[in-house]
């Protein structure tokens, strides 16, 4: 079908970049950390393109290896962060500002909210709200269905909350 596994790759690639640009969103305010992250991700992909198992949907695959890179990169991040100077930091941290702008829209908040949530509940309700099943979200994750089903519930409900407390204001 392919020539080769470089071109195979690209294909795939350029199939579910969606994916890559979603997670990378989900976990990075900053464009240029975004693109690093697309970068990291995309890498890891190619790393462990030999060893990806045909009996998972290729979606999956790329979910579980965005997430987990994400995740990685994430933290990472943070720590450099608290590391450095916090006067440049908060100097040069214009966030507030990116968030106060998108928060004219309930979609804004949405993604406000969600920002704020742990690693593995961003990552669920992300998997969620792309509509994905609780069983692609259980073999993404790696929890049991009904362990997805609870945390999703949970997530739903504390985000609901949050959104109650801000129209009481």
């Amino acid at each position: 079908m392919y020539k080769d596994r470089t071109a195979q790759f690209l294909v795939i690639v350029e199939d579910h970049k969606g994916i890559l640009f979603k997670v990378a969103n989900s976990y990075c305010r900053n464009i240029e950390d975004r693109k690093d992250l697309v970068q990291e991700i995309i890498l890891q992909l190619w790393k462990s393109f030999d060893n990806y198992n045909e009996k998972f949907k290729i979606s999956t695959w790329i979910y579980r290896i965005s997430l987990n890179v994400a995740i990685s990169f994430y933290r990472k991040e943070n720590s450099r962060k608290r590391i450095s100077n916090p006067i440049t930091t908060a100097i040069f941290d214009f966030s507030e500002i990116e968030i106060s702008n998108e928060k004219e829209t309930n979609l804004g908040i949405l993604n406000h909210f969600i920002s704020e949530l742990n690693d593995l509940n961003k990552a669920l309700i992300l998997l969620y709200l792309e509509e994905k099943s609780y069983k692609e979200i259980s073999e993404i994750i790696g929890i049991t269905e009904t362990n997805v089903a609870t945390k999703i519930g949970r997530i739903k409900s504390q985000l609901k909350k949050k959104f109650n407390q801000l129209n009481k204001h």
